[in-house]
């Protein structure tokens, strides 16, 4: 018996946009698009109604804007992942998406098979960021001065999630259960007083522990 599909909610204020979108993406047997906003305020009221897997976010939009809807959608509804979609690489843009819960940052000339990953990757809590998005990231992320050194473990984990690996992946890879990779990915982010895996990934790049492609 096969997987169900993954649901995705376009949003863009765009109609061209998010016809181009929901033409490639209905390629993919794996993914189904249950519908379409033009804004956020529309965004999070269509996440309340159709229970999205992934939400593809543009950042710039009328009435209320792509990091705003991100953040409100993450506070109501945790489960659901948020790619923001855009065509701007500003420096506050990207660090203020990340910090509202997007679990992604791609731009819109992205190749269709990277943005296609990106969304199977968010739907397992993996992250994916745009080159360009991750090094700018990877400058604006702070870490408390005082903060406990990881153990060798959590060093290694921390790089794993820096690879874009979810619990379950790791947890294989290390020959872990999936529950003691989450405790110590709880405890990593902890330590370095650090609020996601993403900001996670960004310090263990900044940190030299990982490179970047």
């Amino acid at each position: 018996m096969s997987d169900p599909a993954l649901k995705v909610l376009l949003v863009d204020d765009h109609a061209v946009v998010r016809q181009g979108l929901r033409m490639f993406l209905a390629t993919d047997g794996g993914l189904i698009v249950v519908g379409e906003a033009q804004n956020g305020q529309e965004a999070i009221q269509k996440v309340a109604e159709l229970h999205p897997d992934v939400v593809l976010m543009d950042l710039l939009m009328p009435v209320l804007d792509g990091v705003q809807a991100t953040r409100e959608i993450k506070a109501r509804y945790p489960e659901v992942e948020v790619v923001a979609l855009t065509s701007a690489l500003e420096d506050q843009l990207v660090a203020e998406a990340i910090h509202a819960g997007a679990s992604g940052y791609l731009l819109k000339d992205t190749n269709p098979e990277e943005l296609v990953e990106a969304i199977y990757a968010a739907s397992r809590g993996e992250v994916r960021l745009h080159p360009e998005a991750a090094r700018r990231l990877a400058q604006e992320v702070r870490t408390a001065g005082m903060r406990e050194a990881l153990t060798p473990r959590e060093t290694e984990i921390l790089r794993l999630v820096a690879h874009g690996l979810s619990n379950k992946r790791i947890a294989k890879q290390l020959n872990l259960s999936e529950l003691t990779v989450k405790t110590h990915v709880s405890n990593l982010l902890s330590k370095l007083g650090l609020a996601s895996r993403t900001q996670a990934a960004l310090f263990a790049i900044r940190e030299g522990l990982v490179g970047l492609e």
